[in-house]
């Protein structure tokens, strides 16, 4: 097995303020990029707590789950932005701790009950991972990826990820494969293939997807809006009120939603209804529009370290 380069950091949990920015669509009055850090809220549903405070939707945008931070759910569902064109979510009756919002090396701890993490994009720069059962698992490429921490389940629906198992020693979980971390130090770690049928009727994947689909159509919104100039990052809608996903290029998220680029309007009809496949009602109108290192976390197993990094509506 090939694995990815290695380089040795620690993992560091580091504070930072954050000032929402509600806009008008001009490019006057526009804000800079990536103004949403790691950590910030982007969107709540029924009951969700942040720190042990109730949480709703007013809060979305102008609050962040700071480090050591606990980020809950009970009958509810709560999204929160990592790194830029990266979503976690947190099911229901689930919680999650920041332990690192840091854009070079950003670290979730999935305490109790389910998340998904939406991959859209990775930069060479990107360290991210989520911990379960005190077991790493970083998210090496693009995808979709579902925790649960009830099982010690690591669930790879598109992507790939690398699971610390101790002693400088990792497990790579690919696309369509499962991974029980459990007994995440256990030699004999190993993945195997996961009915995903059946696991795409759970109510977490099903509002995951749904979530896309928003931030597609929010995309849609405003991408047009953006051309030289600006850099990929996230865009606030202040028509879908969230923060929303702009690149450099089109792309495709893991649930088959579409996302234009900066000032779509000029790329010929969207390069024909984004390629003609028809994904996004039609093809988009047709044209409408690493690792785990040493030291680790909490001193897991220090030494080496598998680096990948690479790469609503309704309200």
């Amino acid at each position: 097995m090939t694995m990815p380069r290695v380089k040795a950091i620690g993992i560091m949990a580091l504070a930072a303020l954050f000032t929402p920015a509600l806009f008008a669509l001009d490019l006057q009055n526009a804000p800079a990029p990536n103004s949403a850090v790691p950590g910030t809220l982007n969107y709540i549903e029924g009951s969700a707590t942040l720190n042990g405070q109730p949480v709703g939707q007013q809060a979305v945008g102008s609050a962040m789950v700071a480090p050591g931070q606990v980020i809950a759910t009970t009958e509810g569902h709560a999204e929160v932005l990592l790194t830029p064109g990266v979503f976690f979510r947190l099911g229901n009756n689930s919680s999650a701790q920041m332990v690192s919002p840091d854009l070079t090396n950003t670290v979730v701890d999935v305490e109790h009950g389910h998340a998904t993490v939406e991959v859209d994009q990775l930069f060479k720069e990107n360290e991210i991972h989520i911990v379960e059962d005190n077991v790493p698992v970083q998210l090496i490429k693009p995808g979709l990826y579902e925790f649960d921490a009830d099982r010690g389940a690591v669930m790879v629906f598109k992507g790939e990820a690398a699971v610390a198992k101790g002693n400088g020693r990792w497990v790579t979980v690919k696309e369509g494969h499962n991974l029980n971390v459990a007994e995440g130090t256990s030699a004999n770690l190993k993945s195997a293939k996961f009915d995903t049928d059946q696991a795409e009727q759970s109510d977490l994947y099903k509002w995951s997807s749904l979530r896309s689909d928003y931030l597609a159509e929010a995309n849609q919104q405003i991408a047009g809006e953006y051309g030289v100039g600006y850099a990929p990052g996230w865009y606030w809608d202040p028509w879908m009120y969230d923060y929303t996903f702009l690149g450099p290029y089109p792309f495709y998220s893991p649930f088959g939603w579409g996302f234009y680029p900066f000032g779509w309007g000029g790329y010929g009809g969207f390069y024909g209804g984004f390629y003609g496949r028809g994904i996004y009602r039609g093809g988009f109108r047709g044209g409408d529009g690493g690792g785990f290192h040493g030291g680790g976390y909490g001193g897991f197993h220090g030494g080496g370290g598998f680096h990948g990094g690479g790469g609503g509506r309704g309200r």
